[in-house]
């Protein structure tokens, strides 16, 4: 029983914070390609801002969380929402527009995304530093034990305060995103415009509207998945580097431009992860007295080491596109 608890300590709770987390960045990345047709790959980098403000914010007011009996980091992650959302809106009108008034090639523009993300890097490590910082100043993270009723399970499941609101806000940004886009005038819209442009636009749509909507959905979902991964380890200036890897992979796995698909896909390659560096010999200790005395378990029974676990999407990415083309769901192909 000890090492099946073990199991989903390590694997099945792990599993359901990584892939929640790539699944809300790749929600992001998702949107923004399906309406502007490009991949943006500064997303990570605002995860990154996101989280940022959200430090700077806890450490000018540390404590003040408590009064509500929250994580003065939740507390202030609304407003380091809404500043990330702006400075996508900020930065879409300062580097994107430009050139999408121009009518470049969609190559130019993800050319200039590249420079944004050494930008916001670079801005990040100036007034950040280069070290990592814990999220929780004159606080500490809660952690839930829960004590199984069997008398085999010396050890309890763990899940800690950030791991559980992480997944309560997944399952609530979710049903939110659905609704919006299937029941709003303006997720109609984005819809369409994700559909044709050209069409939405003689259609009567403001498409600057659906533009800056789908910067502002981007931008705040960057923030929270930032944020929340920050609270579960900690907060590190390189932070988007290893982000931006895996949620891009979520976002082509499940299907390029569809968000359910995105959701699917950032799940499958967190479970994916985790599984792959995890130690499958714990889970045969029981069994070892079954063996022979000169069979003798190894150790070490992961599929890869921990430092390569980022190259475990990539193996997902080219089995499910050798499978499928378009992505589990069927994402566009441009």
């Amino acid at each position: 029983m000890n090492e099946l608890v073990f199991f989903i300590n390590k694997v099945l709770i792990s599993g359901a914070v990584s892939g929640s987390i790539y699944a809300i960045g790749a929600v992001g990345v998702t949107l923004v390609f399906s309406i502007m047709r490009f991949a943006h790959f500064a997303h990570a980098d605002q995860m990154t801002f996101g989280a940022m403000i959200v430090f700077f914010l806890t450490a000018l007011f540390p404590g003040s969380g408590a009064a509500l009996g929250i994580p003065t980091p939740l507390l202030m992650l609304p407003l380091a929402m809404v500043v990330t959302a702006l400075l996508a809106i900020g930065i879409d009108k300062t580097f994107y527009k430009p050139l999408r008034e121009h009518g470049v090639k969609p190559i130019v523009i993800v050319i200039a995304s590249l420079g944004v993300t050494l930008m916001l890097q670079g801005l990040i490590r100036l007034f950040s530093g280069t070290s990592s910082r814990s999220m929780y100043i004159e606080e500490t993270k809660a952690v839930f034990r829960l004590d199984l009723p069997f008398d085999l399970a010396a050890r309890p499941l763990v899940i800690t305060e950030p791991q559980i609101t992480l997944i309560v806000f997944t399952l609530l940004a979710v049903i939110g995103l659905h609704l919006f886009l299937n029941r709003t005038r303006t997720g109609k819209a984005m819809r369409a415009m994700s559909d044709n442009v050209d069409l939405a636009r003689v259609s009567g749509i403001d498409t600057n509207k659906v533009v800056m909507v789908t910067w502002v959905l981007a931008g705040s979902l960057a923030a929270a998945a930032g944020t929340f991964l920050s609270m579960d380890v900690s907060l590190s200036p390189d932070l988007s580097f290893f982000l931006l890897l895996p949620i891009f992979a979520a976002a082509i796995v499940g299907g390029v431009g569809h968000p359910y698909g995105a959701i699917a896909g950032g799940y499958l390659v967190g479970y994916a992860e985790t599984l792959s560096v995890f130690n499958w010999s714990i889970l045969l200790r029981p069994l070892n007295n079954w063996f022979p005395e000169w069979v003798e378990l190894p150790r070490n029974l992961s599929m890869v080491g921990t430092e390569y676990k980022i190259v475990v999407p990539f193996f997902i990415l080219v089995a499910v596109l050798i499978w499928r083309p378009t992505g589990i769901f069927k994402g566009k192909v441009i």
